[in-house]
């Protein structure tokens, strides 16, 4: 937590001495600057959890969370950040969270995930329709002015639809869908890759939970997991966001708004929730895009039943 602090402070104090450079140079050093620090991490980590944003990440982080809790006797608002369960028992793994957002601006590896070459990687992947929609929804009601300028989504004042947000080129289903293609490309040349579904996760969540741990190195019995889908069920989930059970891990599970519930962190996790923003017609242009641009191997566009 205090080199976390340190680099933190060390981040804005480097801002600060360039702030009258060029707003894209700005922006430039500071991706650098977070990409370094997610080098630090990638380095040091005995495994890796890669996923686009709002692809249920906080979900497996809280599950992973209660299993070390209940299997090395901590405490139930411990929430595993990168090694900081680590440090309070060197058998609990170093895991590092990354939405893969700023690594390539320090290492220079755009077009190809060798960073990830020799580690051991969960690609944590989620429908891109229902991914978009919680985006948006990350973007309206919980993402910081400065977040969004960093990562080129719609300015803080743009008033945009859901649909309008999923067609946008720099944040929504085209950086989606290229995100996910770039990882199908690259999966057989990392070493160790596990490919987890969220749908999977929804449909029988202790069997993909006993299959991550057994791959991390840390398997789980029948009634560990039994008791790791209890405390993380959606429904207990949003209790502890209502709650602010994990507040010492800063904003990751607390609400942008306890009014509103399109605020939360935890909002519905339901799958194929997207049909609910979008008309009929909007529904198929969205579905026709992904069967055109986006790569198979996840199992999210129609099988091509094309005569070859």
């Amino acid at each position: 937590m205090l080199h976390t602090l340190y680099k933190r402070v060390l981040r804005a104090l480097i801002m600060g001495a360039v702030f009258f450079l060029p707003e894209q140079k700005k922006i430039a050093i500071e991706r650098k600057l977070r990409g370094k620090e997610e080098f630090r991490k990638l380095q040091k980590a005995d495994c890796v959890v890669v996923s686009f944003g709002k692809s249920g990440r906080t979900w497996l982080r809280v599950m992973l969370s209660r299993f070390y809790q209940i299997k090395h006797g901590l405490p139930e608002n411990s929430l595993i950040g990168f090694d900081n369960l680590h440090a309070r028992n060197a058998a609990i793994p170093r895991i590092f969270f990354t939405h893969d957002n700023y690594l390539k601006d320090y290492t220079g590896h755009a077009d190809s995930k060798q960073d990830y070459y020799n580690k051991k990687v969960v690609l944590l992947v989620r429908d891109p329709r229902d991914v978009v929609v919680s985006q948006f929804f990350q973007w309206k009601h919980r993402m910081r002015p400065a977040k969004k300028r960093l990562n080129l989504y719609p300015p803080h004042e743009a008033n945009i639809s859901e649909y309008e947000f999923a067609l946008d080129q720099l944040a929504g289903l085209p950086k989606i869908v290229d995100y996910f293609n770039l990882w199908a490309t690259e999966a057989d040349k990392i070493d160790q890759l596990l490919i987890v579904r969220y749908e999977d996760m929804r449909r029988d969540t202790a069997q993909v939970l006993q299959q991550i741990l057994e791959f991390i190195g840390t398997p789980a019995s029948a009634e560990q997991a039994r008791d790791v889908v209890e405390f993380s069920s959606i429904e207990n989930m949003k209790k502890m966001e209502q709650k602010r059970t994990f507040w010492l891990s800063g904003s990751r599970l607390v609400p942008g708004d306890r009014k509103n519930p399109e605020s939360f962190k935890v909002r519905r996790g339901k799958v194929g929730g997207f049909k609910d923003y979008f008309d009929e017609t909007q529904v198929e242009h969205i579905e026709n895009l992904l069967q055109q641009t986006l790569q198979p191997v996840f199992g999210y566009t129609r099988p091509d039943t094309t005569e070859k």
